[in-house]
């Protein structure tokens, strides 16, 4: 019997993480070590009861008793706290999927490698603030990492069984979000709700808004380059509104592999998961006859500057990516909270980089998570002074 841990599990990816589990025979079928969430504690215990989990755990302190309350008799141990998150990917599961979203994700999944088994890597911003020391982890430690974005799983599969020094582009597919027609003054004036209103996918407040922006297209660019090692003039993006096709690797020899698929991020949890083998996942088949057409076109940098900050910091490496991270995190605070326009989010991540770039970590390979750790610091200093000051000048 297989064990696994699902860290963020009342979250989107691990939701449709809970479904398949329980598709492939739930507590019959996997040994649950540890299941981890936000607030929402009700879905937490009823998943915990579900697969039987030995440890439950909710990031927020203060609301344990309502889940120590709400798995009462049913064996499963609870606890609470960012420290108890990290203390519960110290339980060695043979399969750990970690879909944390934002830098809160790092430190469990760091840990989990350490016991030498397989991560699948839904967190981005883990490869985006520290991939150099993440997948040297992996290596010391003899673990796996399956990446379970979507544009990221397609290409792993695309080059499965391929020579990667034949590849001379990797192209990600965005889908342009809500935003993909709108005009830049229009952007310029847009509200959270309509930022959130994604055309193709369901996703939560903070990953919808990225996507408006192409912060989350940004933040893939820099794990491709991460994960794949890839330089970053191989490695582009492109606007594809139908969502089919997530990502092509182009070959030496002038080839193309696309990989199609549905959006639904059952697919790439389920591939992690069924990994090294493939098994049934119940996602929709594509109809091409009913699709009919599949459309591409180049982003436009103007109206989403998140890109071109993206190869600025693919250039620099280092830490610049954790900069990068925790700068834009600030930023969509600040949007969330009214306190800045949607365009701003871009100019406070550029102003921050450029605040922070001097210091001797900038670009430095981390060797270690505190090093990680204290520039994502830093940088989310300079983002709050830059976000102060277009607030106060609103």
């Amino acid at each position: 019997m297989r064990s696994l841990s699902i860290f963020g599990a009342t979250g989107s990816i691990g939701e449709s993480t809970f479904d398949l589990v329980m598709r492939k025979g739930g507590p019959e079928a996997f040994r649950t070590v540890a299941l981890t969430g936000g607030r929402n504690v009700a879905r937490l215990a009823e998943m915990a009861r579900a697969l039987k989990a030995e440890l439950a755990v909710t990031a927020h302190e203060e609301c344990l008793p309502a889940l120590r309350e709400a798995l009462a008799g049913s064996g499963t141990e609870v606890a609470g706290g960012t420290q108890a998150i990290a203390e519960a990917a110290d339980r060695p599961a043979d399969w750990t999927m970690s879909a944390i979203v934002g830098a809160a994700g790092l430190v469990p999944g760091m840990r989990a490698l350490k016991h030498g088994r397989t991560l699948a890597l839904a967190n981005k911003e883990s490869l985006v603030t520290a991939g150099q020391l993440l997948m040297r982890t992996a290596e010391e430690n003899g673990a796996t990492i399956l990446p379970v974005d979507s544009e990221h799983s397609a290409v792993f599969q695309a080059l499965a069984g391929e020579d990667t020094t034949c590849v001379e582009r990797v192209i990600i597919t965005a889908s342009g979000g809500p935003f993909r027609d709108w005009t830049l003054e229009q952007i310029r004036g847009c509200t959270v709700a309509q930022a959130m209103a994604h055309p193709n996918w369901s996703m939560g407040q903070r990953i919808s808004i990225d996507s408006a922006s192409m912060f989350n297209k940004a933040l893939e660019l820099i794990e491709t380059r991460e994960f794949f090692g890839f330089e970053p003039d191989r490695i582009e993006a492109v606007v594809h509104p139908q969502s089919i096709v997530h990502a092509l690797v182009g070959f030496c020899d002038g080839g193309i592999m696309a990989h199609l698929g549905p959006a639904d991020m059952r697919h790439a949890i389920g591939f992690a998961l069924n990994w090294p083998g493939r098994g049934e996942v119940p996602v929709a088949r594509l109809d091409l006859a009913q699709i009919a057409n599949l459309t591409f076109q180049t982003p436009d940098e103007e109206r989403f500057p998140a890109l071109r900050l993206a190869r600025e910091v693919m250039a620099a490496r280092g830490l610049s990516g954790a900069a990068f991270n925790a700068a834009k995190e600030i930023a969509l605070d600040h949007f969330i909270a009214g306190n800045i326009g949607f365009l701003d989010m871009a100019a406070v991540v550029e102003e921050a980089l450029l605040a922070v770039s001097a210091d001797p970590l900038f670009g430095k390979v981390p060797s270690t998570l505190e090093e990680v750790l204290a520039m994502d610091h830093l940088a989310r200093k300079a983002a709050e002074e830059a976000a102060s000051f277009r607030q106060q000048k609103r």
